[in-house]
C-alpha cells in the first residue's frame, strides 16, 4: 500500500509531502470532454515520459518529457482537436510503466 508522510517542523514551515512509491491514479473525468487531468506520484527525481497513444497504439500525443523532482504532479490533456473515442496515457518514470484508458466523448 502507499504511504503519505507529512513532514514539517515546530518552526512554521509548511509541511510537505513524502511519496514513498511510483503511482499513476486514475485520469478524472473520465469520459471526458474535451479536458481530463492525470496525477502522479513519484518517490524520486527521475525521467518522466506521459505519452498519448490511439487504439492502434499509435503515439499521437507527447504531454511531457524530461526530468521531474521527487513528489506529486498534475497534468492536463486537451483533446479538443481529436476525434471522439478510445485512448490511452502511458506514463514511463524510470523503471515504473503503467498504462490507462481513455474514453473521449464529445
Amino acid at each position: 500500500p502507499m504511504a503519505l508522510h507529512q513532514i514539517g517542523s515546530l518552526t512554521g514551515e509548511s509541511p510537505r509531502i513524502v511519496v514513498n512509491q511510483f503511482s499513476f491514479d486514475t485520469p478524472y473525468p473520465n469520459p471526458f470532454n474535451p479536458v481530463t487531468t492525470f496525477k502522479y506520484r513519484l518517490p524520486i527525481e527521475t525521467m518522466v515520459s506521459l505519452g498519448i497513444y490511439d487504439i492502434e497504439g499509435r503515439n499521437i500525443s507527447t504531454l511531457f518529457e524530461g526530468r521531474k523532482t521527487a513528489g506529486i504532479h498534475t497534468i492536463k490533456w486537451n483533446a479538443e482537436h481529436f476525434s471522439n473515442g478510445v485512448y490511452f496515457i502511458k506514463i514511463v518514470a524510470g523503471d515504473f510503466v503503467k498504462t490507462q484508458k481513455l474514453m473521449l466523448v464529445k
